[in-house]
Order: structure tokens, then sequence, then C-alpha cells
């Protein structure tokens, strides 16, 4: 299991376009119903820092995200619009859950 956490922040006028690209990754993703792949993104309470939170299965289904048109758009359009806080990668170690994860 590959688990990502990517959190960065953005400029208040860019926000509203974050998220629609979110959107589009989160409906691909659902259309898709990949079994190894679970991801969520929130938005922390100063409504400018994102917060994405995947779950995947192995490097091959992160590489799927990776190459979704919708992902591609979203990352582009990202780094196009620069932050006010550069993003934080951080790959995490599964402890334990209350829910089913993938594994």
């Amino acid at each position: 299991m590959k688990i990502v956490r990517v959190i960065y922040t953005i400029a208040p006028e860019y926000v509203a376009r974050n998220q629609e690209n979110i959107a589009a990754i989160a409906s691909e993703l659902r259309a898709m119903n990949h079994p190894g792949i679970r991801y969520s993104t929130y938005l922390l309470p100063d409504g400018k820092t994102f917060m994405h939170f995947d779950h995947f299965e192995n490097e091959e289904a992160h590489q799927v995200l990776l190459g979704l048109e919708s992902f591609k758009k979203f990352d582009t359009e990202l780094h196009a619009n620069g932050f006010e806080v550069e993003p934080k990668l951080e790959l995490l170690s599964f402890v334990a859950a209350s829910y089913e994860v993938l594994d």
C-alpha cells in the first residue's frame, strides 16, 4: 500500500478553479471505479490550503491517477497559478483504521 499526503496553499482567487479541477479528478476516478485507488481532498479552515490524502494499492495504481487527463490539467493549471506555500508531499505508513482500507 502507498499512502500519500500533499498539502499546499494557493492564492484565494484560484481556490474555486482548483476545486473544480479536483472535482473533475474525483469524477473521473468514480467513473473508472479502480479498486486500488482511494482519492480525497480537503480544504483547510483558512479557505486556501488544500490537503490531498490518497491510498493506493501499489505504485501502479498511483501511476493511474497521475496519468488521468483530469489530473494532468489540474497539475498544469495549479503550477501555472503559483503557490503561497509550496506543496509538501509525505509518504505515510498505515497503522490502523475503523474502516476497510486498501492493503
